[in-house]
């Protein structure tokens, strides 16, 4: 079960460029582990530290790229990325979903994403907002304009709603992606809904088939 998305407030972190690839996102150097947690202190590792790639080094003892957003306030504690198109290309990595995730990202804003990342998000409780370029670039003006607090941004899956300000725009969202955000569930636990349904297909099918059944052991 992942953690539920219904409704989400909080501090975008501007990344005003296009093409960002997961390689920027979480460096290869750090695709070892298995494990799905720990990976949000390598977010944007190569820009983030002044000595990046270092993983034999400690994490505190590692030296802060002080010109990098990350590691300015307020948004050290921002979840919400605003960036410019086709954010996520590149490798089909889902570290790189796993390291936003773990930092503490929720919602995504951009023109377009890299289609593989695209789907990553989804299947982690992320939820990656397509929005005209017209609109980013507004979201852009009104973030610099926000100054030393940063831009709050309020997301409602249920609505379909974003709320900045006075301003409420409306954002595409498949049915079954948004039960399933507002739901917690991954593509594993869809599945497992249907466990039932399965082995019951699975019994009528060896009772209907025997012989196939038995020609093979099974």
């Amino acid at each position: 079960m992942l953690k539920p998305l219904i409704e989400h407030t909080g501090i975008v972190i501007p990344l005003d460029r296009s093409d960002i690839d997961t390689d920027a996102l979480l460096p290869k150097q750090y695709l070892k582990k298995l494990e799905k947690v720990g990976y949000g202190d390598f977010l944007f590792d190569d820009e983030r530290f002044l000595n990046a790639g270092d993983v034999d080094t400690p994490l505190s003892e590692r030296e802060e790229n002080p010109d990098f957003v990350l590691n300015q306030e307020p948004y050290r504690n921002g979840s919400v990325v605003l960036a410019q198109k086709n954010f996520g290309c590149g490798s089909s990595r889902e570290h790189a979903v796993w390291a936003l995730r773990d930092f503490g990202v929720r919602v995504l804003l951009a023109p377009s994403y890299g289609e593989i990342f695209y789907n990553n998000c989804f299947n982690n409780g992320l939820l990656p907002i397509v929005l005209p370029q017209a609109e980013i670039d507004a979201l852009f003006a009104r973030e610099r304009a926000a100054g030393a607090a940063g831009l709050k941004i309020n997301v409602d899956v249920a609505s379909r709603l974003i709320r900045v300000g006075d301003r409420e725009l409306s954002f595409e969202l498949a049915e079954s992606r948004q039960q399933a955000l507002m739901r917690g569930m991954d593509p594993i636990g869809e599945t497992l809904e249907y466990a039932e349904k399965i082995r019951e297909y699975e019994r009528t099918n060896k009772q209907k088939y025997a012989w196939l059944f038995a020609e093979h052991g099974l």
